[in-house]
């Protein structure tokens, strides 16, 4: 049966955390790539913080992508009225 109601797009929150996760993810991987000095490197025991912090958050930037695409938010029509003698 399928959901009545439109989707929640660009307003759903995993995109917009797959879009700072993924610039901050693309600045981590630049500043590895191009900045990383070798006196950088010997403080890190010789691994590339920079590199794998921002290739790991792109990665999670896509995960939060595909999953905003595969089951999106469907935001329904109507809100149902509260029953008299509820919670309130």
């Amino acid at each position: 049966m399928a959901e009545k109601g439109q989707k929640a797009g660009l307003f759903d929150l995993r995109l917009i955390i797959a879009v700072l996760f993924g610039i901050y993810g693309v600045v981590l991987t630049v500043v590895g790539l191009a900045f990383t000095s070798d006196e950088d490197l010997a403080k890190a025991d010789g691994l590339n913080i920079n590199l794998w912090s921002g290739i790991g958050m792109f990665v999670l930037a896509a995960v939060f992508a595909a999953w905003t695409f595969t089951k999106p938010l469907v935001v329904p029509e109507e809100v149902p009225e509260a029953e008299p003698g509820g919670v309130h």
